[in-house]
């Protein structure tokens, strides 16, 4: 079958983002053909120079096999005939590629499971089945969860919220940035908020860091010591700067004490610091560790010196929660008639759904100011100290075009090696917590240090973002710190970064320094316009058309027995990431260099930048075909015969 011809004047030219000139025209628009100079600060990586459907054949990469492509030979020897053509089953294949689709996204869910993904599975069906679920976070009343460091805080935050969303741990000083959760009771919705262990002035700064477990040596190597002490003696005071913003916001205050503990100076420190700035809020004494209901009204008598109505609980067993949450929502109720709030079941949430952005990279590249300087405040700690981020802390943003996003900043994530020798479960705990903040978001936010460059985890991390089948942005952070720039370094810089995370080479690289707030806008620019190309459909007749022509300007190769792989139909049958099904008659007669010359010829025609792209190859069973045409002539036969 000869291939249709096309005019070149009925078909723009595609238009790559970094290319200053369009290429030769080949295809149907994908890309708006207006075209601008690369800017500085953001840049795709470099499309395929352009050519034509017929070129000589000594322009043709060789085959894996030595083979030589005949002359003469035509298109329908190897991409489909007429009569194939008119046996196609259309809708048996779509209906295939799905399958074929979900069997892959499956496997790889398998594959990639983090520990405490089934748990948050369990808690997104739960959240989407609350009847309350239309109400955004941010009209919905808050709840803050306040006490010294080590009383339970955390576990009683995963108790309320479900799942295991902070990281909980036997030591103190685990928790340091607000960590928000929705949760609810009977037809009450609220977020709670998890905040870091407050740390009183009776304690001297050699008690603080000892109690916090604060190191000067781990992960602070080429930190000077001035710096590196300086920085752990401010840390107590971020800690309780956050735990302070989430009080003043929250409308129901629980004070966390614990029980097995007793009554301690600190607990009455945090008693009369609550008295004197917030007795104007709903303050709820609850007591911790108090597994046994009848011990634990004994272990609650002595808190009744704060001036509060004790009440024995359990974060782990689950013992008093109940009558805790009964509490609460009663609060919350006259909370809500005070500032008329009764009308919040019919808030309907935008139909749109949020992208969610993870930030992820190694410790000390800059993560948690990247966020900050995103969102226009300290919403998380930022410290020279390493591992100063734990949890995955999820912020909502909404740009001045009221786009809204979901941004995760997360643990740094260092080799597995360097954390199994340190022997923390803290830090394990937060390496899961940021692979698992991966597997929950659209765009991933790889951010590298410019003065350190690409190094080999940077690598690991972005081959795990290429699985994970995420779309992403390469940010390089601390721009400002490279002397003497220009279009030239950047370029050499670019090249640089291209060659050691081949894995992304789709992925735009964005230019920011994120201390002075040069340009960490542009991370939000990229980050939407990777995520609309995750979720974009490809029309199947411009898909078809775009195999059919790389298809044409290199014909699958021969096998010894003079065998040809043939192309019947393709189609695309999933989006987040785009996966295309490609139906052969043999999947075997397609070699692995083949198929990759396939997978960066539709990225190179059909777009997707920013994204990463899956094909299939499903082989077409002769069976199936000779048993459609004896199922025609069979027809045939009827009809004639009558």
């Amino acid at each position: 079958m000869a291939m249709p011809s096309t005019s070149s004047s009925s078909r723009p030219p595609i238009l790559h983002p970094s290319s200053k000139t369009p290429n030769t025209p080949r295809l149907l628009p994908l890309v708006s053909r207006a075209a601008a100079p690369r800017p500085l600060l953001l840049s795709f990586a470099p499309p395929a120079p352009g050519r034509g459907l017929r070129t000589a054949a000594a322009q043709q990469p060789a085959y894996e096999n030595g083979e030589e492509e005949e002359e003469g030979v035509e298109d329908d020897e190897y991409y489909s005939d007429e009569e194939d053509e008119g046996e196609l089953d259309v809708e048996a294949m779509e209906e295939e590629a799905r399958r074929a689709a979900a069997d892959l996204a499956a496997r790889l869910d398998r594959e990639l499971r983090v520990d405490g993904d089934v748990r948050e599975k369990r808690r997104t069906m739960r959240d989407k089945t609350s009847t309350s679920k239309h109400i955004p976070d941010s009209k919905l009343p808050k709840v803050a969860v306040i006490g010294r460091p080590n009383v339970g805080k955390s576990a009683l935050f995963n108790r309320l919220v479900g799942g295991n969303r902070a990281i909980v741990v036997d030591e103190p000083g685990v928790t340091r940035d607000r960590l928000y959760g929705r949760s609810y009771w009977g037809d009450q919705e609220f977020m709670v908020i998890d905040t870091g262990g407050v740390i009183t002035l009776s304690k001297s700064q050699a008690g603080v860091m000892e109690e916090l477990a604060i190191t000067t040596t781990v992960g602070m190597d080429g930190i000077p010591m001035a710096s590196r002490e300086a920085a752990i003696a401010r840390m107590p005071s971020m800690i309780e700067k956050q735990a302070v913003a989430a009080v003043e916001e929250a409308a129901v205050l629980l004070f966390l004490v614990d029980g097995q503990a007793g009554l301690v100076a600190a607990d009455i420190e945090i008693a009369d610091w609550l008295r004197r700035n917030f007795s104007h809020k709903c303050i709820i004494l609850a007591v911790n560790k108090c597994e046994s209901p009848r011990k634990g009204q004994m272990q609650a008598l002595e808190f009744w010196s704060l001036g509060f109505t004790p009440l024995p609980i359990s974060a782990i067993t689950g013992t008093g929660t109940g009558e805790l949450l009964d509490m609460v929502c009663s609060e919350l109720k006259k909370f809500e008639a005070l500032q008329g709030l009764e009308g919040l079941d019919d808030v309907e949430e935008d139909e749109n759904r949020v992208p969610a952005i993870s930030i992820v990279g190694r410790p000390n590249v800059g993560k948690s100011s990247i966020l900050n300087a995103l969102v226009g405040e300290d919403r998380t700690i930022v410290s020279p100290v390493s591992g100063t981020t734990r949890d995955a802390i999820d912020t909502e943003l909404t740009t001045v075009d009221g786009q809204k996003y979901k941004l995760i900043d997360t643990a740094g994530i260092r080799r597995r090696a360097a954390v199994a020798s340190a022997g923390s479960t803290t830090e394990t705990l937060s390496v899961k917590r940021a692979f698992s903040a991966i597997r929950r978001s659209d765009v991933v936010a790889l951010v590298i240090e410019a003065m350190a460059c690409v190094s080999e985890q940077d690598y690991k991390i972005a081959e795990r973002i290429e699985k994970e089948g995420k779309a992403c942005v390469i940010v390089v952070n601390k721009w400002d710190t490279i002397p003497n720039k220009n279009n030239e370094s950047t370029t050499h810089y670019e090249q640089d970064v291209r060659e050691k995370l081949r894995v992304l080479d789709w992925a735009p690289i964005v230019y920011c320094s994120a201390i002075n707030g040069n340009s960490v806008e542009k991370i939000i620019s990229a980050a939407s316009l990777v995520e609309k190309e995750r979720s974009r459909r490809l029309g199947t007749s411009i898909l078809n058309q775009v195999v059919r022509e790389a298809v044409a300007f290199k014909a699958p190769p021969r096998t010894r027995g003079g065998k040809r792989g043939r192309v019947y139909y393709t189609t695309q049958a999933a989006v987040r990431p785009p996966t295309f099904v490609l139906f052969v008659n043999d999947a075997k007669l397609f070699p692995e260099p083949y198929r990759r010359y396939m997978h960066k010829q539709l990225r190179s025609d059909a777009g997707f930048p920013g994204t990463p792209i899956r094909l299939l190859w499903r082989s077409r069973k002769r069976t199936d075909r000779q048993q459609r045409r004896s199922n025609t002539e069979a027809r045939g036969a009827l009809v004639a015969a009558s």
